[in-house]
């Protein structure tokens, strides 16, 4: 039926303060860009800031952007704190894995995420 995954798109009111966030906080890379769509490269798979749809960001839930780290998580959170990211918890352990919640500064929720070390 699906042979992969062709774009991620979140919705975003201020297209140059959104792409900023992607590329200036994240470090990723703008393939992209116009007033009301912007392709961002996360390693292959393309994120696309949608300016176009009014959907408003919701914090009752929906998608969720998963990021690998550069290094650690901890250092994941240092770098989002010094750039007044909106962390939105702690670094949480899990069986599967370690998180790191934080939103994008639309207010759509991302994380980063590690896989177990065991």
């Amino acid at each position: 039926m699906a042979s992969g995954v062709a774009t991620v798109w979140v919705p975003v009111t201020d297209m140059g303060r959104a792409t900023a966030f992607y590329r200036d906080a994240l470090g990723l890379t703008v393939k992209s860009e116009s007033d009301d769509w912007t392709e961002i490269d996360a390693n292959g798979l393309m994120i696309g800031l949608n300016g176009r749809e009014q959907a408003a960001a919701s914090s009752e839930g929906g998608a969720v952007i998963t990021f690998q780290p550069d290094g650690t998580l901890e250092d994941a959170l240092a770098d989002l704190q010094s750039r007044s990211a909106d962390v939105t918890g702690t670094i949480s352990e899990h069986p599967w894995g370690r998180i790191l919640p934080f939103k994008d500064t639309e207010g759509n929720d991302l994380q980063f995420y590690t896989p177990p070390t065991d």
